[in-house]
């Protein structure tokens, strides 16, 4: 996964600057992941999901093996793992199992997947906020490996994402976004993710890589 993480990451230069020799090769960058894929999940089909890399903090919407979109995220600040309480990101292949936040505002504040009728103050500079706010859309991720990201694993231990509240979302602390700052959830800038909203369905899957 380490490879198909450090494809990505040339495939983001190409998106932002156009490096001609890495030009020629977007196909071969793509198909890497789509063998990875083909090989350890063979019986679900990846037509269109999002796929989230750890290592080069973007997550990309692809579709039909092109790359639709990409946006800029955070992950876990204490780095991946699936142990409930460990404020980790999970990895491996996930689905999307509900969606939150319907024509909401942008910078709504969500508390237990509700509307709170409050705006957040968004940070685009360095600031960390005090509390960890929850802000315009949610999708909610069911895990889809037993042991691994669903369920328990072999020691008896949750490591259940839909259980941990496992979310792609909005937050208040956009100026730290590419970088690792999460409790262990996807974090987006609000506007990107009210635009992705629409684009994605309750089982479109979801994999999270490092």
């Amino acid at each position: 996964m380490k490879y198909a993480s450090f494809l990505f990451a040339c495939m983001l230069l190409l998106i932002g600057i156009g490096t001609p020799t890495l030009a020629q090769q977007p196909d071969e960058m793509l198909q890497s992941l789509k063998s990875y894929v083909s090989e350890k999940y063979p019986s679900h089909t990846f037509d269109e999901f999002l796929y989230v890399s750890v290592d080069s903090q973007r997550m990309y919407l692809i579709n039909d093996w092109k790359i639709k979109d990409s946006y800029i995220i955070s992950t876990g600040k204490n780095g991946t793992g699936n142990l409930s309480g460990s404020n980790k990101t999970p990895l491996g292949l996930h689905k999307i199992a509900a969606r939150y936040g319907d024509d909401l505002p942008l910078g709504a504040i969500l508390k237990s997947r509700q509307y709170t009728g409050r705006i957040a103050k968004i940070y685009t500079d360095q600031t960390d906020a005090k509390t960890d706010d929850v802000t315009t859309r949610i999708l909610w991720l069911k895990g889809l490996e037993a042991g691994v990201n669903l369920g328990k694993n072999a020691r008896g231990q949750l490591v259940d994402s839909y259980k941990r509240y496992i979310y792609i979302h909005g937050t208040p602390e956009e100026g730290l976004l590419g970088k690792p700052a999460s409790h262990g959830c996807v974090r987006m800038v609000n506007a990107e993710v009210a635009a992705l909203y629409p684009q994605t369905r309750v089982g479109m899957l979801v994999l999270i890589g490092d």
